[in-house]
């Protein structure tokens, strides 16, 4: 009987000593986030995924409905009071953020850009320039530009020298023979004596050298 009694006392003991932890153990409410949603300027399509975030671990998910979400971030065993919550849009980062707060409630429309992040690093050393790529083909042929002004004249040029004489040519054919001339003068009459004793004189000669030459064949 003593025994049973003391089993009995131990065993209220124990549960008494759980009350406390229990109540200690409870969690504490969530903090409940709900709004509209866009992406790039566009309402979110049903189905995209919204996601909360804290000190880079993700601690809430749903998806959108008819344009808008609802999640709820529940701290669990952590200390979420006074942080900082952000959230992604289809995995693209939300421009908006939240403080957590137990218990709460925030109406908070969500805007997700597509590629943003961290701000913009420092620029960089610039490389050392490439090797030369190969020439490209030839371009089309341009067109045809217009005319332009005429240029000033020219200065004139020196004479050039006189070349040289050429060879005399060949003889031209004989010409057709003149017309007849007109007929001279009529001379002055010669002296009828001595005309006539010439002759005689010349006769005589003429025999004379003939007789000679007879009488030589003779001989």
């Amino acid at each position: 009987m003593i025994k049973t009694r003391f089993l009995a006392l131990v065993t209220a003991l124990a549960l008494l000593l759980t009350i406390p932890t229990a109540v200690l153990a409870q969690k504490q409410p969530p903090h409940q986030f709900v709004g509209a949603v866009t992406l790039d300027g566009a309402t979110a399509a049903d189905g995209a995924a919204i996601t909360a975030w804290l000190d880079g671990d993700k601690v809430g998910a749903t998806t959108v409905s008819g344009g808008d979400y609802s999640l709820q971030v529940d701290q669990g065993d952590e200390t979420f009071t006074g942080k900082t919550v952000s959230f992604k849009v289809s995995g693209a980062n939300a421009t908006e953020t939240a403080t957590w707060e137990v218990g709460a409630g925030t109406i908070l429309n969500l805007t997700g850009v597509t590629g943003s992040g961290g701000g913009t690093g420092t620029t960089g050393e610039t490389g050392s320039a490439g090797a030369q790529g190969p020439q490209g083909d030839d371009g089309a042929r341009g067109l045809q530009g217009s005319q332009g002004d005429p240029g000033n004249d020219g200065a004139p040029g020196s004479s050039g020298s006189d070349g040289s004489d050429g060879s005399d040519g060949a003889a031209g054919a004989a010409g057709a023979a003149g017309a007849a001339g007109s007929p001279g003068a009529d001379g002055a009459d010669g002296g009828g004596g001595l005309g006539v004793i010439a002759l005689i004189v010349a006769i005589v000669a003429l025999l004379a050298a003939g007789g000679s030459y007879m009488m030589g064949r003779r001989a």
